[in-house]
């Protein structure tokens, strides 16, 4: 029987490579790539959230979530609504090779200037380090910690166990416009 770290990687291959197939299509369709895949991802200057209300409901996908649902559905709502977190936090399940520029990319593909989702990234569904890089900083912000604070939580907790991660900005010093 495999690993538990070999079925998981597995696992986030297999999504990883499903999203690749998916945005290709998407592009050949007319859609348009935010990110050329093995291209560093600019850190967008701002990311509305999405506005109060309900939500689009997460995409139909071909494989078993990687976390019990109720988790996915909560880590895809904290993306939406919460894009100054996570777009300063890193990924490592290797998605930078998708062009993904940070967590955020693990699950919102599109929003409309005004925050409002557009479309899903169907990859964190699949992928056990998205879903639990995006949780682990959803329950540092609930406890109140700063953006700051949880990029550096999550970059010591995963960072030394994963070989990439996504070439993703940390979050400017407040009152300075300096990244930290």
């Amino acid at each position: 029987m495999a690993s538990p770290k070999t079925l998981l990687a597995t696992v986030c291959a297999a999504a990883g490579l499903l999203s690749t197939v998916l945005l290709a299509q998407h592009t050949q369709h007319g859609g348009s790539a935010r990110v050329v895949a093995g291209q560093a991802a600019a850190a967008p200057k701002s990311i509305k959230p999405a506005p109060a209300g309900a939500l689009p409901p997460l995409p139909r996908v071909p494989f078993e979530p990687a976390r019990p649902m109720p988790v996915v559905q909560q880590v895809y709502e904290f993306a939406a609504r919460h894009p100054e977190v996570l777009q300063h936090v890193p990924c490592f399940c290797g998605c930078e090779r998708m062009g993904h520029g940070g967590n955020h990319d693990c699950f919102v593909k599109g929003r409309a200037a005004d925050g409002r989702i557009t479309e899903w990234e169907a990859h964190g569904i699949g992928c056990q380090v998205c879903i639990d890089v995006g949780r682990d900083a959803m329950m540092l912000f609930n406890s109140g910690a700063s953006v700051s604070a949880i990029r550096e939580a999550i970059d010591k907790k995963y960072r030394a166990h994963f070989p990439s991660a996504t070439p993703t900005p940390p979050p400017a010093q407040k009152g300075t416009g300096r990244r930290t």
